[in-house]
């Protein structure tokens, strides 16, 4: 029978309210202005489920502590050094060569070097976590230049190189390695430095710093005291550097201890573009030595 709308009306409150589906009459499904059907209602979801964490060292309530990263885990990375080549590497022959395996810069009294950079082409990357283990020897120092372009004019010159080649200069992100032979560079390791920009350092070692666009960079946090964390590199010895890069964030990690963090908001910003990976040696006399260098390339 056709019933009249009060009593549909009612029928379709009763059965939503007992949780009856759709098998009443169309004549009670419909609106009397349209006689559009009403959708049939859907099931309900069930929220997203996150997979269970990895267990590390047990803790109260149920919780755990992730276990450490060891640094020599290369899943997911690949190496950009084969270890006895330079090929897809930018480079002076004069200063870079390779050595048992290992990178290795140099800069004499009798051959003095301002800045000299040897640059990785194989690929360019944006995100991305780097690891290498780096050693520095005789004085001077080095960095780790990411996100990061040759080619372009060099800002500053030095008595050794007035007319630089430019496919072996750097522009952009580095993170900072000295011999700390002086007191200035008993600072430098760990920062966060900008190469042949007007930006130069924008976070100290131990320091989390942001800069917002048009403001200039601003302290956040301290992550611990600069002189203590200097106690971390190891002096004329091998070291174990990582960078991490993701969007506008920088991480630099020392042999397992975070030095600096460096946050930029601004898109434009020459530290957010996408660039090369590359080597630096700087002062006289110095030499640089890189092994082991891998990435795990995210962008």
């Amino acid at each position: 029978m056709r019933y009249p709308f009060p009593f549909a009306k009612v029928v379709l409150v009763l059965g939503a309210l007992l949780g009856v589906s759709g098998s009443m009459s169309i004549d009670a499904q419909t609106t009397p202005s349209t006689g559009t059907a009403k959708p049939a209602a859907t099931a309900q979801q069930n929220p997203p489920v996150d997979p269970p964490p990895a267990h590390g060292k047990e803790r109260q309530f149920g919780f755990h502590e992730p276990d450490a990263i060891d640094f020599n885990d290369h899943e997911g990375y690949v190496s950009i050094f084969d270890g006895q080549t330079l090929k897809d590497w930018v480079y002076d022959p004069a200063v870079w060569h390779v050595a048992d395996g290992v990178i290795v810069g140099e800069s004499t009294k009798e051959k003095p070097v301002g800045n000299s950079y040897i640059s990785f082409h194989g690929f360019e990357a944006k995100d991305f976590d780097l690891k290498l283990e780096i050693k520095i020897e005789n004085g001077g120092g080095s960095g780790i230049q990411y996100r990061s372009r040759t080619g372009l004019p060099w800002r500053r010159q030095h008595p050794q190189d007035e007319n630089p080649n430019l496919d072996w200069m750097m522009t952009g992100p580095q993170a900072d390695f000295w011999l700390p032979v002086f007191p200035m560079a008993e600072e430098w390791t760990g920062q966060f430095y900008s190469e042949n920009t007007s930006l130069g350092i924008l976070a100290w070692r131990g320091q989390v710093v942001d800069s917002a666009p048009g403001k200039p960079p601003r302290q956040m946090a301290t992550i611990g005291d600069r002189p203590a964390l200097g106690g971390y590199q190891k002096v004329s010895d091998w070291n174990q550097y990582t960078i991490i890069a993701r969007g506008g964030t920088f991480i630099h990690i020392l042999n397992g201890q975070l030095m600096s963090v460096y946050i930029d908001d601004n898109p434009q910003s020459s530290n957010n573009q996408t660039g090369v990976i590359g080597i630096e040696i700087e002062g006289v006399p110095s030499k640089v030595s890189v092994r082991n260098i891998w990435i795990r390339k995210l962008q």
